[in-house]
This record gives C-alpha cells, structure tokens and sequence, in this order.
C-alpha cells in the first residue's frame, strides 16, 4: 500500500478517507499551488469500463497525500443526453485558461450503444478546478480543415472508386494489410476527424494542444485549440501514419518535446514507445521503448499503459511517468504506475521502482 511520503507502483492507493483512489485513465493539472487529479470513476465489474458515475476529482499539496474532491463532471440520467449513463467517457484531461479564467475539460466519448464508433471528443468548463463542469459539446475535430503536414495532392475528397474501397474495409483498430495511409483522414474531412486515446498539452506560450488517435487509430494527430481552448483551431498534424500509436502522453523538456504512446492492444498492456522533435509540428522521430528491465516489463510496460506525464514543480528535470493497469473484468480495481522518467543524454527512461519519492529529483 502507498505510504504517507513515497509511491509504490500498481499498489492499492487510498485517499485521505482511507477509499481507494478513483481517477483512472487520468491526468493532473496543478493550479496555485496546488495538484488536482482528474480521472474515470469507475464501478465493480465490467461495467465500470462504461461511464456509469462521471470523471473524479482528487487534490493534493504534495502528490503522495489526496483529498478526495467529488466528482468534478457527472454523468447524464437523459438518455437523450451525450453523456447520458453508459456512454463510454475516457483519458479526461483538464487545462487552465489564464485569459477566459475558466477551467477547460476535454475527454474521449463514444455516445451510448454505438461501440467505439462515435470516436467524438467532448468538452465541458467550470469556474473552479473541482468544478462542478458544465457540458458543453461534442466535436469530431478539424472538419473542414488539412493538415498541414501534407501535401497538396492528397488534399482532396475521395474519388468514387475510393469511397466503395473504403467503405467495404474493415478497421478493427488495429494494423490491418489493406490499411490506407492517404484515405481515411480525406472520408472524415467533411464532418472531422475521428478522435479517440487523448491528451491535452499546454505550451510555454499559453497555446494549447490535443493529442489524439485518429483515422481507425492508425495515426495520431496534435491539433491546436483556439484561444480560449473550447474548440479545435483547425491547424493539426498527421504524426507517424500506419504505426498505430495510442495513449499518447507528451512533455516539454529543455526545448525539446516528447511523446510516449503505446501500440493498439486493446485492454492488454504492450511495449511502450517514445519519440522526440524540436517543434511540436515535427518531424518527430521514434526512439524506441523506453523501458528498462526484464523482458517482460520491457514487453508490457510494467503491465501498465500511459495515461500522463506529469511535471513536478520546483523540482529539476522532474516528470512522472503516469500509468494504468486495467482490470477490465472489474474495472475498479484497476492499479496505478507512477515512475520518475529518467533522461539519458536525450532520450527518456523508464526504469520499475517498487518504492520512491519526490527526492529523486533535484531541487531547482
């Protein structure tokens, strides 16, 4: 079990109440002074890997200790509502927008009854980090809008022999051989872009990114939000086409920026995978697993799947690994997987800790 000053990865984590933590899938925001974890509200069972309660809301001054702050965005008894009970709510994120005040929620949604189909990012807002958040929207992101990663000859609808292809294929999100590298993006350009494993990301300059799994999961995209971060700016990137990347998680570091992502596997954890660029644009170039250890760990991400990266405040070069280990026979009792992300040279580590603290870390 976590102690009262030290982590201990896929252990049981309890609040200050003594309740088992109940964020999963999650990521934090820290706000004067203060860290705030928002993450799924799970129930027993397998149907706790549906949205059945809403998103949870935990804060701390310390990361080790966590009060137990509610829940932040509820669930819908309208079965008419997007985010009626049941829909499937996941990776919830949350940013502050220092020019509107408010705080800003994105979140991965698939509408009730339709599987992952709907692949919509939903939106909501509050005046304060422990809400309560007001839904405002759902949105497949960029419609109308190329990438501008591409180039001009894909930026096209799709021909009359293309739309029967690609209606007839199947994507079972997946690497398939008859994936299209140039199509899938073009059928969504009308009504937007599919978008699934998310992440929020909030630059030096106050500008705001989302970083999703899009076009059957095949390819990830950043997009940049507009102003007051409520909405996709339409200026977005296609980032390694055909790997199949999700649970994309990104940090900035001494000017450089990082990802690390997973394969698709669906529940079933698999070999974690990193990448660099100098500009969030890219080009962004792959280095590797960046874990360490046994063959197995290595494999399975110590049985873990990213979720966040974490800067840690008045610490130097201090980012935490967050992850999740699924138990989707009974989702509540999935375990979270902190580790400090090590650095060597350029490149990001990952190294298994069966108990650490803050002091790792370098003071600023």
């Amino acid at each position: 079990m976590v102690g009262p000053k030290t982590f201990c990865p896929g252990e049981l984590w309890l609040d200050e109440q003594g309740v088992p933590i109940n964020a999963h899938g999650g990521g934090i925001l820290h706000h004067e002074g203060r860290y705030y974890w928002y993450g799924e509200h799970k129930i027993e069972g397998e149907a706790g890997n549906r949205a059945e309660v809403g998103v949870h809301v935990y804060s701390s001054g310390d990361l080790y200790q966590w009060k137990d702050e509610g829940v932040a965005l509820k669930v819908s008894d309208d079965p008419q509502n997007e985010i009626a009970r049941g829909c499937i709510l996941e990776r919830p994120k949350v940013i502050f927008n220092r020019a509107t005040g408010k705080f800003v929620m994105w979140f991965h949604l698939e509408l009730n009854g339709i599987g992952y189909s709907s692949a919509r990012s939903g939106i909501a807002v509050a005046d304060q980090p422990t809400g309560p958040f007001q839904y405002l929207k759902s949105v497949r992101p960029n419609a109308g809008a190329w990438p501008i990663n591409v180039p001009d000859e894909w930026k096209k609808p799709l021909d009359a022999e293309e739309t029967v292809r690609i209606k007839q294929a199947e994507f079972p999100g997946n690497l398939v051989p008859h994936y299209q590298l140039y199509q899938i993006f073009r059928r969504d350009f009308a009504e937007g872009q599919m978008a699934r494993d998310m992440n929020l990301f909030v630059d030096d300059d106050g500008t705001a990114y989302h970083i999703y799994s899009s076009e059957e999961n095949g390819v990830l995209h950043i997009s940049q939000l507009s102003d007051d971060y409520l909405q996709p700016s339409g200026r977005y990137v296609r980032v390694f086409p055909g790997r199949f990347h999700e649970a994309p998680a990104l940090m900035k570091r001494r000017g450089k920026y990082y990802l690390i992502s997973s394969d698709c596997t669906g529940w079933n954890p698999n070999a974690a995978r990193s990448a660099m660029a100098d500009s969030i644009w890219g080009p962004w170039v792959e280095l590797g697993n960046p874990c360490l250890g046994t063959e197995s760990q290595k494999s399975t991400t110590f049985e873990s799947q990213s979720t966040f990266i974490l800067p840690v405040t008045d610490k130097e070069d201090a980012f935490i690994f967050m992850a999740d280990r699924w138990r989707p026979k009974n989702a509540i009792d999935g375990r979270y997987v902190w580790l400090p992300i090590q650095f060597e040279k350029e490149r990001p580590l990952l190294e298994w800790k069966d108990r650490w603290d803050l002091e790792i870390f370098a003071a600023k």
